[in-house]
């Protein structure tokens, strides 16, 4: 059985394909680029590093420069242009009251992913938040799936690997659990597929939220 269930925000606890994808759009369009949002979806679940500079072939400079400009919209507006998917809540209430660990593991920054959760009433359901950190935030850093997830793990005192999973939508999530060692429930309501997440290692496919309880 596992007794703590990590979960990916964006995609799988929420719908924030809006926030993300203006704020990826203004980002680009201060670097000459204009784009539009419905082929940014590619956005939403890796870090954004990696996405800037795999996906434009940005250097470093230009990256940094793309992330900084979609923080300035997205920590204002985009933060907010978020819903919660329809069920969750009941799920999360569910998994609570079966006297299991849970924590959010993000590549978004936990700053925002705090705000995001305490907007919608989610955050009381979660011992932890695990995400990013910050460019300018000191200490470790943190970004790749696989360190968030790390970071989670160390938070409830490295439990057995067999007794944990995360539940996320993207092949990003399966590939960071697997790296990890641990199991992944990949969702179908998000943004990833069957195959990819299949590709990447899913040892579950859940294709809706009433569906995630069964493989816990």
């Amino acid at each position: 059985m596992y007794n703590y269930v990590l979960f990916d925000l964006d995609g799988t606890i929420s719908d924030s394909s809006e926030g993300i994808t203006k704020g990826i759009q203004i980002a680009l369009r201060e670097l000459g680029i204009e784009e539009d949002r419905s082929n940014l979806g590619k956005f939403i679940g890796p870090p954004l590093k990696y996405s800037f500079s795999q996906f434009y072939n940005f250097t470093e400079e230009q990256t940094d420069l793309a992330i900084k400009k979609y923080r300035e919209y997205y920590a204002v507006t985009g933060l907010f242009e978020n819903k919660a998917y329809d069920g969750i809540e009941d799920l999360l209430k569910k998994i609570k009251a079966s006297g299991r660990k849970m924590a959010v593991a993000t590549s978004k920054p936990a700053k925002f992913s705090c705000e995001i959760l305490e907007k919608f009433g989610l955050l009381q359901y979660f011992d932890f938040v695990s995400g990013a950190t910050l460019e300018n935030e000191p200490g470790k850093k943190r970004g790749e799936k696989k360190e968030v997830v790390e970071y989670a793990i160390e938070h409830f005192g490295n439990p057995d690997k067999s007794e944990i999973v995360l539940v996320g939508d993207t092949r990003f999530d399966a590939e960071g659990s697997a790296q990890v060692g641990i199991d992944c429930i990949g969702v179908l309501y998000g943004f990833g597929s069957r195959e990819s997440l299949e590709a990447a290692g899913a040892k579950h496919i859940a294709e809706t939220i009433e569906d995630i309880y069964q493989y816990l």
